[in-house]
């Protein structure tokens, strides 16, 4: 791994002074050697120092770890369920959740389209299998030659696993019909909101029979398929993730656009958002349709500088264009590079950008609301947003994409870069070190996420699609 590993990074930004002096300390840092940061950001510290230790190459050639830890897979493409489908390929966002005698409820989604001819699909080969359940629990059917139906294959597969066994107890699709569901995120009513990134549907001449670009809310709790109900209000676009704050039940939402915005929906019922509310978009105070990327742009963001913020509202929040993120940095709302990973912290939400920077190779981004949230409150007392972390260095972070908190405060990040892609640890003041590598093949990690005991860390590898169960000495296992 390259040096700048372990270090706390600055950003370069010349249109004020704190800005130089922030482009200042990078600079400086960067004659400073391997592995090394400044005397005042605690002196010199290796990855191995701040993480687990070095990566063990594994004997398999699937998945280095530190020493110490372990791994099992489960839930492969194309097996068998307990329902009579295949699982589906492709798993992308995931979270965990406290199951039934001390089991882990994973909710994981997955980021199927059409094109994906080749991908594994619940229905199977022959597309028959989708005979098996209730058609009135499938989204869209589809239209196939001859009128035939040829279901969507995303969606939402449900896996009851055991961590004091470590096996999977039982697994079945709870979401049919919907396509490329990418990520989304838990909520404090026991469900996942799964996310459509695709935005078509028979308007558009695509061989659907709904359209398509929609937030489900899908329950953990239960045994077979949920009626899928579109949560409409929460807008369509290129959803990506979400993140709900507990206190106030506002839902946070990134769009997977290299010009997309921040979106944030304030609901009409706390715990049941199909049921209607206001969908918004966020911009920087004083900085009208403020550009975030860092490209080739002023960057109006400072490394842990917070500034405030504004919410506008989307005004055509079912568009039939894609046409949302137009709509809204038109009219002031910040834009940002390939928003994705998205998740709740202590009073903050924190968020991915893919190609952010300079070098396009990422940037994480904290909000911290107001603590008169979706209020007139906030008015006086805005809400912040501050860039966290942007190294502009793959050997540091290359392409952040879901990310995760940990059990001891941490962001786990996982990557989606060229190949050789990581998981990451970064800690409260920045600093990067190694949990795992992929080795089987040049596929993304998604969907890390935590068993509710502390003990499991469950990762995706996308393509063919197979969950990862990593077990070892976690700080708070």
């Amino acid at each position: 791994m390259a040096a700048l590993n372990g270090h706390r990074l600055q950003v370069m930004h010349p249109r004020s002074r704190r800005q130089f002096i922030s482009h200042t300390a990078a600079v400086s840092l960067g004659f400073l050697g391997l592995g090394k940061v400044r005397a005042d950001e605690g002196g010199s510290w290796l990855i191995e120092q701040m993480g687990y230790g070095p990566l063990v190459p594994d004997p398999a050639g699937k998945l280095d770890l530190p020493a110490g830890f372990t791994y099992r897979t489960l839930s492969l493409a194309g097996t068998p369920m307990d329902d009579g489908l295949l699982v589906p390929g492709r798993h992308d966002g995931m979270a965990a959740f406290p199951g039934p005698m001390g089991t882990t409820i994973l909710m994981r989604n997955h980021e199927i389209a059409h094109i994906h001819t080749e991908v594994h699909s619940p229905w199977g080969d022959d597309w028959s299998r989708w005979r098996r359940i209730n058609p009135d629990l499938i989204w869209d059917r589809g239209r196939g030659m001859f009128g035939h139906p040829l279901p969507c294959r995303g969606g939402v597969t449900r896996i009851t696993y055991d961590t004091r066994r470590q096996r999977v107890v039982e697994q079945h699709l709870a979401l049919a019909g919907t396509e490329y569901n990418c990520a989304g995120g838990p909520t404090p009513w026991q469900s996942w909101i799964s996310c459509e990134e695709y935005v078509t549907g028979p308007e558009h001449g695509a061989p659907w029979t709904k359209r398509h670009g929609y937030c489900f809310d899908v329950p953990v709790q239960g045994t077979g398929l949920c009626r899928p109900e579109p949560i409409i209000p929460m807008g369509r676009f290129r959803h990506e993730a979400v993140a709900v704050d507990p206190r106030t039940g506002v839902i946070y939402l990134t769009e997977d656009r290299e010009d997309g915005v921040f979106f944030r929906f304030i609901p009409d019922v706390h715990d049941r958002p199909a049921e209607g509310g206001r969908l918004q978009a966020l911009c920087l105070d004083g900085c009208a349709s403020a550009d975030t990327r860092d490209w080739d742009a002023s960057m109006p963001l400072v490394r842990d500088v917070p500034e405030s913020v504004h919410w506008i509202d989307v005004e055509d929040v079912d568009s039939h264009d894609d046409s949302l993120r137009y709509q809204c940095y038109k009219r002031g709302a910040a834009r940002f590079a390939r928003a994705e990973g998205c998740w709740m912290g202590d009073n903050e939400v924190w968020f991915a950008c893919t190609t952010g920077g300079r070098t396009k190779h990422g940037q994480l981004m904290r909000y911290r609301p107001s603590r008169f949230e979706g209020t007139p409150g906030e008015d006086a007392h805005p809400g912040s947003i501050e860039l966290f972390l942007q190294p502009d260095d793959p050997s540091v972070i290359e392409n952040a994409d879901n990310i995760t908190m940990a059990p001891w405060g941490d962001i786990i990040v996982c990557e989606d870069g060229s190949g050789g892609d990581r998981l990451l640890g970064v800690t409260p003041s920045g600093k990067v070190y190694r949990i795992a590598a992929n080795r089987a093949s040049s596929t993304e990690f998604a969907g890390a996420c935590f068993s509710p005991d502390g003990t499991t860390l469950f990762v995706n590898q996308q393509k063919p699609g197979v969950t990862l169960a990593i077990t070892g000495p976690w700080r708070n296992a």
